[in-house]
């Protein structure tokens, strides 16, 4: 019900003019026209085509450094570390949280008054300033950083799961025959983990395309729309 049921409101509310409930009137299939419109036929504004950019620098961004990240951190957490069972839950500990607060959170600590960069004016670096959010050719990767931060520690507790799940005689017999780390890692362990590799992507896409609360959240869409997403830009035009 709380999957499928909001769904299918959703595809309902997609033929009528809704914004805010209760008041909408059934409108039919117009915003679908007008987005096959924009998509094939006529000019559409400036901002789709910036959003489907947006969507691709995100999608690519996002999934691939927190598949690197994620693995990086896994194979660390591997070695068995000191202090492996504290670093484990602070690498989870952001997947916890709701996009809307890791926006906001993010926002309060690239704000120029509040967070990172006060700090390093008090620390002595007064000459640094940068426009993390009103820099509308920059404020994407803002959120790559943000939703990377959120999300690659749930990644790295996949992946270690996955390495944790290896046989390890596999690995002696390796070692035996004079397989190298690299080759250890490169010829064995990143084959085995494919199905990890899988299911993250999987993961990933899907986070990545329901990032819209993010965007609100942390940029309020940018300057002029410059951080907006296709959900964002769905919902400011349809």
């Amino acid at each position: 019900v709380f999957v499928y049921g909001f769904i299918l409101w959703t595809i309902y509310l997609s033929f009528t003019n809704s914004k805010t409930f209760p008041s909408y009137a059934i409108t039919g299939p117009r915003a679908y026209q007008r987005l096959w419109r924009w998509t094939f036929e006529s000019d559409p504004p400036s901002s789709w085509y910036t959003s489907i950019t947006n969507m691709g620098i995100f999608g690519f961004l996002y999934i691939l450094i927190c598949l690197a990240l994620g693995l990086f951190l896994a194979i660390l957490l591997d070695q068995k570390i000191r202090g492996e069972g504290v670093l484990r839950p602070i690498y989870l500990y952001p997947m916890a949280l709701s996009f809307i607060v890791t926006g906001v959170a993010w926002k309060w600590f690239l704000d120029p008054g509040l967070g990172l960069e006060q700090t390093l004016h008090q620390w002595g670096w007064t000459s640094f300033h940068f426009d993390w959010i009103k820099n509308k050719d920059f404020v994407i990767y803002t959120v790559v950083i943000a939703g990377v931060w959120q999300a690659s520690g749930f990644i790295m507790a996949m992946f270690l799961a996955g390495l944790r799940g290896i046989d390890g005689e596999i690995m002696k017999a390796a070692q035996i025959d004079g397989a190298s780390t690299f080759q250890l890692y490169r010829r064995i362990v990143i084959p085995l983990l494919r199905p990890v590799f899988l299911s993250a992507f999987i993961v990933l896409a899907h986070l990545a395309i329901k990032s819209y609360d993010l965007v609100v959240a942390l940029t309020s869409g940018g300057p002029g729309g410059s951080a907006w997403l296709p959900s964002n830009f769905m919902y400011e035009f349809t």
